[in-house]
């Protein structure tokens, strides 16, 4: 069963603004969309710059909390916090990539597969993964105690794919359009950063 989307602005970084680079506090730019490997690290820069995003964990046990904590046009990013039972259902994010970095407890990962086992996965803090854009999959809360997720996607996820059985059996994707806040709502700049011109 797919869980809520609460969604408040929350003063996404403008275009062109980077998170230090991992070496000597660099300025990484975002220039272009990313993927694979280089997103879940970008997922795991956010989760490493916890000033960007603690302030928005809260945990409610009826439906997954969902804060923005970077914007641009090559990239979103979210802090996602789950507690027992929370479940995505199964899902695709339409032609975005995804980088999840766990931070707190521990959620799963089961990528849809037919005649043949599920891949399930189960990831705690600290660590990453990535998601292709082919890839219809379900993310779950796991363990026993609340976890908190840094999700990321390129380009910026727009839309989502939500799969079900229909009444004759088959399955089905219902497109659901996601909720961003106003690109034109004031900007904060993380100190350090630099924006381009």
């Amino acid at each position: 069963m797919p869980g809520q989307v609460r969604v408040r602005a929350i003063q996404p970084a403008p275009v062109g603004v980077g998170l230090p680079g991992p070496v000597g506090g660099r300025t990484a730019r975002l220039d272009r969309d990313l993927a694979g490997p280089e997103l879940a690290a970008f997922a795991t820069r956010l989760a490493r710059d916890p000033d960007r995003w603690r302030h928005l964990v809260r945990h409610d046990d009826d439906a997954r909390v969902y804060e923005l904590i970077w914007a641009d046009d090559h990239v979103n990013a979210w802090v996602i916090c789950w507690s027992a039972g929370q479940d995505t259902g199964f899902h695709d994010h339409g032609r975005s990539a995804g980088g999840i970095h766990v931070v707190d407890g521990t959620i799963c990962e089961e990528r849809l597969a037919l005649w043949r086992p599920s891949v399930d996965r189960a990831f705690t803090p600290g660590s990453s993964f990535h998601v292709p854009p082919s890839a219809i999959h379900r993310v779950f809360h796991g363990g026993t105690r609340p976890a908190v997720s840094v999700h990321a996607y390129s380009p910026p996820l727009t839309q989502m794919g939500d799969y079900r059985f229909g009444p004759d059996g088959q399955l089905e994707r219902e497109a659901r359009d996601c909720a961003l806040p106003s690109r034109t709502a004031s900007f904060t700049v993380p100190e350090g950063a630099q924006q381009s011109a």
